[in-house]
């Protein structure tokens, strides 16, 4: 049986919008006169899902609803989804910075949490003297922190300012000394929120492979809040994908990732607008975009072409379009721009590019579009507007070699000559 080292059990944790308490005398007495007779709260009854995006209903927001979840000794989980999915508000729940509405989480050994920076840290202490705080808090001993100190130092590169005030600390600073701490004193559970993305890239790097240690060669639990899907995929064995406050995939971390993000980016092939709401300025506007492959299916062995149609408001405007490639996982594929600088007269105008098949691989893309003006203006930007998959038909690959690995796949032609 594997060794449970955390446990989730029908957390929900309900905010009210607004005044502190339900706004009156009679709701509160409401409230404590439920509580005396041993009956449910009557206001966790109503509530709105916590969508930042629409107006609600009610003054009270459900920021996380009925969660579930186990995590074993020595996981490394990850929480991904979009701002005010309820991520940090779960992890002050299972640091125990604050409490749930309802539910249980029950935990074994110390957590150690590195949730916002400076959270934990007096601003009035030294960098070292913040050490043995932390320390202190975790229930170690004087000796025990003296026995790590000059390691977490170390480990920070904030030698030279130990022993200054963490109030004159960058933030920078500041979460690569509390990272440090959090890492070192030896946690059963480790929680980082998206903390790390204040370091340099020098620093995150460090910081994954400290927590690869922690998982892997300590055996301890991390669990990871990040918007960084590279590290979420390189560090987490299992990822929970929430929204609304509610879990929605919880599995395998690439399912998880392709799950988040093609729901950020459902399949789109075509976006059209009418000329007052086109995207643009007094210059240019875009009207409408469009992907197409040879006989709608877009599969490897297919050419796809990407059309922009656009509106020039000005005689003699030198315009162009340029399409960016990126797959799920955020990486940056391709761009090509229209190299021309074609100068136009006022008018409706399409640009096209073919996307030669045998190129792109199997997988999800998403397509930026640019409208590029005069000294490389950017009139319009359309960010992820476009989403596809693409499959094969498996002739003369997947037939014969299996999965072949890598963004792009361009079937090229060998030759075999005899040399003796």
């Amino acid at each position: 049986m594997p060794d449970i080292i955390l446990k989730a059990e029908h957390i929900s944790k309900q905010y009210r919008l607004g005044l502190v308490g339900t706004g009156t005398i009679r709701d509160d007495l409401k409230r404590w006169w439920h509580k005396v007779q041993g009956k449910e709260d009557p206001f966790l009854k109503i509530g709105d899902v916590n969508d930042r995006s629409i107006k609600g209903e009610s003054d009270y927001v459900w920021a996380l609803q009925d969660i579930n979840f186990e995590v074993e000794q020595g996981e490394v989980l990850g929480i991904i989804g979009k701002n005010g999915a309820g991520k940090s508000t779960l992890l002050k729940i299972l640091s125990r910075v604050t409490s749930p509405t309802t539910g249980e989480i029950k935990t074994k050994g110390r957590i150690a949490s590195l949730l916002e920076v400076g959270t934990g840290f007096h601003p009035e202490m030294t960098g070292r003297e913040n050490i043995y705080l932390n320390g202190a808090i975790l229930g170690m001993t004087k000796a025990e922190i003296r026995q790590k100190e000059e390691e977490i130092i170390a480990f920070s590169d904030c030698e030279r300012y130990i022993d200054t005030p963490v109030k004159r600390y960058s933030s920078g600073m500041t979460v690569r000394l509390a990272f440090a701490v959090a890492a070192h004193l030896e946690p059963d559970i480790l929680v980082v929120d998206e903390v790390l993305a204040v370091g340099d890239a020098e620093f995150q790097k460090k910081a994954v492979g400290k927590m690869q240690d922690i998982s892997k060669g300590q055996g301890r639990t991390v669990l990871f809040v990040s918007h960084n899907m590279v590290a979420v995929k390189s560090l987490c064995t299992r990822t929970i994908v929430l929204e609304h406050g509610k879990v929605v995939f919880d599995g395998n971390t690439d399912e998880a990732l392709s799950h988040y993000l093609m729901n950020e980016n459902e399949i789109k092939t075509e976006m059209f607008w009418n000329e007052k709401d086109a995207p643009g300025n007094i210059k240019a506007k875009i009207k409408g975009i469009r992907l197409t492959a040879e006989n709608d299916n877009f599969i490897i062995e297919n050419k796809m072409t990407i059309e922009i149609d656009y509106i020039n408001y000005l005689d003699n405007q030198t315009l162009n379009t340029t399409i960016a490639i990126f797959d799920v996982n955020g990486t940056h594929v391709l761009s090509s721009p229209d190299l021309s600088r074609n100068n136009l007269k006022k008018g409706t105008y399409s640009s096209s590019i073919i996307i030669d098949k045998d190129f792109l691989n199997t997988g999800k893309y998403l397509f930026t579009i640019y409208l590029i003006g005069n000294n490389f203006e950017v009139i319009a930007e359309l960010k992820d507007v476009l989403s596809i998959e693409i499959d094969e038909l498996g002739v003369n690959r997947k037939d014969y070699f299996g999965y072949w690995g890598g963004v792009v796949r361009p079937y090229f032609k060998w030759q075999t000559k005899k040399l003796m």
